[in-house]
């Protein structure tokens, strides 16, 4: 039998690189459980290593792309997939239309059409926040501190990730085009009333001030899956509070193999 392979996916305008030191974390966890699970770590077209390529105005396009560089990587077993925000809308569109492709899957602080309203799931008035700072005459380091300001809230270190960050946007700079794209995209996607037969776990932060944690309450009913809320991280609950969401897919996991609902 293979060794599972879990894919982590980033979401708007981000990259793998934005994990930071999650990665790791989530890897002594999933280790403990799953002996010889390995990581991969994909970009969304238009970010990361894909900064180049056009960001499709899709989710359904997305999913596309990811399941192509698995099959240019050889992967062909199911896989467990790690997504938050953007990249959670992919995964979830992926475990419904390509089932047998997914074993299980964690999301983050996602919201998905047509569980909850416009204004939970988007809220305008930062979203557009986000895409003035793209076109606004900062610096790239100011700018990447306003999306940080957005994002989180647990920062001890906040210049350490703002030096990560600029380095990032400077190696793959993610262009306004390409972060509209990927805006649309999300605003046009409408999920599956149908509910993923994959295991499903659901992470929130209570903080979050991108997308509301009722988004996830809402998906947790809909789909009869777990829900856990942090109540002091931001939307970038990984990156607020790596620790407790890689525990959080520990306890889950262990839970699965004691024969735990989901």
């Amino acid at each position: 039998m293979s060794a599972p392979i879990w894919v982590l996916l980033r979401g708007l305008s981000r990259e793998s690189g934005h994990w930071g030191e999650f990665p790791q974390l989530l890897r002594e966890q999933i280790l403990a459980q799953q002996a010889g699970a390995e990581l991969i770590l994909l970009d969304l077209p238009g970010n990361g290593v894909l900064h180049a390529q056009t960001s499709p105005l899709s989710v359904e396009a997305m999913v596309k792309a990811c399941r192509s560089e698995l099959a240019r990587r050889g992967i062909t077993v199911p896989v467990h997939l790690l997504a938050m925000s953007l990249g959670a809308m992919v995964a979830s569109d992926w475990m419904v239309r390509y089932p047998e492709e997914v074993s299980a899957a964690v999301l983050i602080n996602t919201s998905l059409r047509p569980f909850s309203p416009f204004y939970l799931r988007l809220r305008p008035l930062n979203y557009v926040k986000l895409l003035m700072l793209s076109v606004s005459h900062l610096t790239l380091r100011q700018r990447e501190d306003r999306v940080l300001q957005l994002t989180t809230r647990l920062q001890s270190r906040p210049d350490a990730v703002l030096d990560q960050w600029v380095a990032l946007q400077r190696k793959h700079p993610v262009t306004v085009c390409n972060t509209l794209r990927q805006l649309l995209a999300a605003m046009r996607y409408r999920a599956s009333y149908t509910c993923p037969t994959a295991p499903m776990l659901l992470l929130c932060s209570k903080t979050d001030t991108l997308v509301d944690w009722r988004c996830s309450q809402a998906i947790s009913r809909a789909w009869g899956a777990p829900l856990r809320m942090h109540t002091r991280a931001g939307h970038d609950l990984p990156l607020d509070d790596g620790p407790w969401v890689a525990l959080a897919v520990g306890d889950w996991l262990r839970g699965r193999q004691a024969g735990l609902p989901r």
